[in-house]
């Protein structure tokens, strides 16, 4: 598999097709397009998959599979000049609510067919196992409260063997060995991100079909209702829940 790391791009060097996207996305501003609009035109013309900037190193492509939509949005919505609406700005980049409503044609149309479909290899690799491991932190807790435990207990260590029948300091350890990585204490948003979308491989790798099925409902199920409750969305297009997650 391609390293995504050896597309790095550094802080004095854009590539022509990332300059273009920036220059895209100003002239698409400069000539009244909406901003989000604007925006996803120039995230489909983007094509560095990791960048360092600012003494900062931004994976938008992590495993050169799953595309971080926000982050590239964050890193567009700092470059250009114009102006761009302070609420809706940060309501995309701290909330994940866009501030257009499109469907997945719409999106696809904009950011290109390649990139829509790396983004769903982010949302399900990456959200959705988010989703999952939280779904199943809030199975134990539930548990254990009927049980009769009062204090809340770090359920983090229960949660990783109901999903990936093993500990989270294996996964890691498996994770960092097979990636090159060293063996820190601490974990970063970055590596945090790379891991999750690794674990979401080896569900896949070891689990059956019906389960992995079931898992992914169970945690489609949990992101609508939290997003729902809390105004949060996180996706690009409106139609991303199948009927199944209501």
């Amino acid at each position: 598999m391609e390293d995504t790391h050896a597309q790095l791009v550094s802080t004095d060097t854009v590539s022509p097709a990332d300059a273009e996207a920036i220059s895209h996305f100003e002239n698409s501003l400069a000539g009244g397009k909406h901003w989000y609009i604007a925006l996803l035109g120039a995230m489909g013309l983007w094509a560095s998959a990791s960048e360092h900037r600012d003494g900062r190193t931004s994976n938008y492509l992590i495993d050169n599979e799953a595309f971080d939509w926000l982050l590239l949005a964050e890193r567009l919505c700092e470059t250009v000049e114009r102006p761009l609406p302070e609420d809706e700005k940060n309501a995309l980049l701290f909330y994940g609510i866009p501030p257009l409503q499109l469907d997945s044609g719409e999106v696809k149309k904009l950011i290109g067919s390649k990139k829509y479909s790396q983004y769903l290899n982010y949302f399900y690799g990456i959200t959705v196992e988010e989703g999952l491991q939280l779904a199943v932190q809030e199975e134990i807790d539930k548990e254990r409260r009927l049980h009769g435990f009062r204090t809340r207990q770090d359920s983090t260590g229960e949660t990783f063997q109901r999903i990936y029948s093993a500990t989270r300091d294996s996964l890691l350890k498996a994770f960092r060995q097979e990636k090159g990585l060293p063996h820190l204490k601490s974990i970063g948003i970055s590596e945090l991100k790379e891991f999750t979308y690794w674990l979401f491989k080896h569900r896949l790798k070891h689990c059956e079909k019906a389960r992995i099925a079931s898992d992914t409902t169970k945690a489609l199920r949990f992101l609508k209702k939290q997003w729902g409750q809390h105004g949060v969305f996180k996706v690009l297009a409106t139609d991303m829940f199948p009927a199944d997650a209501d």
